[in-house]
């Protein structure tokens, strides 16, 4: 029992071993890859926030208006000396620029004037707004109308009647908001940017309480999306960051593991196999033109033979022999003559004065025999001796 017992538990140590190192191989396998996905998306939220910090500007913007004029008049009148002024600036810090160029804009001016009787007789009165660039130059410039709201004096006694109590506590007060839209659409200009605005109130004798200039963008295109739809916005964008750097990454991971998206093995036996079939269409094109120039050193070699024979006949008889249409197959027919003594190096190593005669020829019967030795050495003629 004891020796079946042992291979078993030796088995099960082993299986229990390869279990244990797969399983652990797998957990370290996805503890990498979670922290890859958390980098991934920690960075996808972020180049998503980047954007919208820098893609959106400022939504609305509102300062205080501080107007000033001037007391060197008269004391004695209720009226002042100037028309009350007040000077804006639309930078942040002294630095940064409230509103984007190219983007339209709402400016309004708020005004809370006390239900006073001097302002209640004022009646209408003007508000003049004017912006200027970084060298004061003047770049646009608009004039609204504003008034207090009519009230009679029945209304204002139930009014003060029912607020009492309010009025009495200071938690109420006899006023009135009048808001003044100066610019309904203004889009700043990049070649001159606007970084403030003079405001103007053309009246001597308007009582203000406060007022407040406030810039308020008007969105369109991705812009209006991004501002009234901002939880779908931001998901839409997260997760396209997401799978284009995803994407990055498994690209990435591909190349350092096989250098590519296909095996290096692969590409190499692709282009192995198109090296061998250029290699066989060169070779066969090469036996092609051996096997034409052999044809044709074939075709010329009857012409080169007959002139070479004739000119061996001349050597020995000393005769030119007559011109015949059929002299080339009579000569290769005609049995061995004896004829004066030739050396093994054949007609082309010898030198006489006959074959100076015949120059052209010879040369050009030496270089087809060298060409097709084997040829002729199969083939004697008659110039060859015994």
């Amino acid at each position: 029992m004891g020796g079946v017992m042992g291979p078993v538990l030796l088995w099960l140590q082993d299986v229990a071993g390869v279990t244990l190192l797969k399983a652990r191989r797998t957990l370290l396998r996805a503890a990498i890859l979670c922290c890859v996905l958390l980098l991934v998306l920690w960075v996808s939220i972020f180049l998503y926030g980047s954007f919208y910090y820098s893609y959106m500007p400022t939504v609305s913007f509102s300062t205080p208006v501080h107007y000033y004029y001037t007391a060197d008049c008269d004391a004695s009148e209720t009226v002042l000396c100037s028309f009350p002024t007040a000077n804006i600036s639309f930078l942040k810090n002294g630095k940064d620029q409230v509103m984007a160029y190219g983007q339209p804009y709402r400016i309004s001016l708020e005004l809370e004037m006390p239900e006073s009787p001097v302002n209640e007789q004022l009646g209408m009165f003007m508000i003049k707004m004017s912006c200027y660039t970084k060298g004061g130059e003047t770049v646009s410039s608009v004039g609204r109308s504003a008034m207090l709201h009519y009230r009679s004096s029945l209304l204002q006694t139930l009014s003060t009647l029912v607020f009492s109590p309010l009025l009495l506590t200071g938690m109420a007060e006899q006023k009135q908001l009048i808001e003044v839209e100066l610019f309904p659409d203004y889009k700043p200009n990049a070649y001159q940017p606007t970084i403030g605005a003079v405001i103007e109130i053309q009246s001597k004798r308007v009582q203000i309480y406060s007022s407040q200039l406030r810039i308020h963008a008007y969105f369109t295109g991705i812009r209006y999306v991004m501002y009234n739809f901002p939880f779908t916005s931001a998901v839409f964008g997260v997760a396209s960051n997401f799978t284009f750097l995803s994407a990055v990454v498994l690209f990435s991971y591909l190349q350092f593991i096989w250098g590519g998206l296909w095996p290096p093995d692969q590409v190499r036996v692709r282009v192995m196999m198109g090296d061998n079939t250029r290699f066989q269409q060169r070779k066969d094109e090469a036996r092609k033109r051996m096997e034409t120039m052999s044809s044709q050193r074939e075709s010329e070699m009857p012409a080169v033979i007959a002139s070479l024979n004739e000119r061996s006949d001349v050597q020995g008889n000393g005769t030119v022999p007559e011109p015949s249409s059929k002299e080339p197959s009579v000569i290769l027919d005609a049995p061995e003559t004896v004829g004066p003594d030739v050396s093994d190096k054949g007609p082309c190593d010898s030198k006489g004065p006959e074959e100076k005669e015949g120059s052209d020829i010879l040369l050009d019967g030496c270089q087809l025999l060298h060409q097709g030795e084997t040829t002729l050495r199969q083939r004697p003629g008659p110039w060859m001796s015994l």
